[in-house]
């Protein structure tokens, strides 16, 4: 069961990794691109990518203290 548990917390913490990489790619493209539908659309993709990373952000954290 140790082995179940400490794969959900690698699997937390990398998607949550990943998911602030795309953050940071998307607040990136929106201030590079000037067609300003495509940069409100990576605005909104940055937005939305931000609420998933808090919580990955948040189960990982439960995931961890428990070990």
């Amino acid at each position: 069961m140790a082995d179940d548990k400490m794969n959900t917390r690698d699997c937390l913490q990398r998607a949550w990794m990943n998911t602030m990489e795309l953050v940071r790619d998307f607040e990136m493209y929106s201030k590079r691109i000037e067609d300003k539908e495509v940069s409100g659309l990576f605005k909104r993709l940055a937005e939305e990518q931000g609420l998933q990373a808090s919580n990955l952000r948040e189960l990982y954290n439960k995931y961890d203290k428990s070990r």
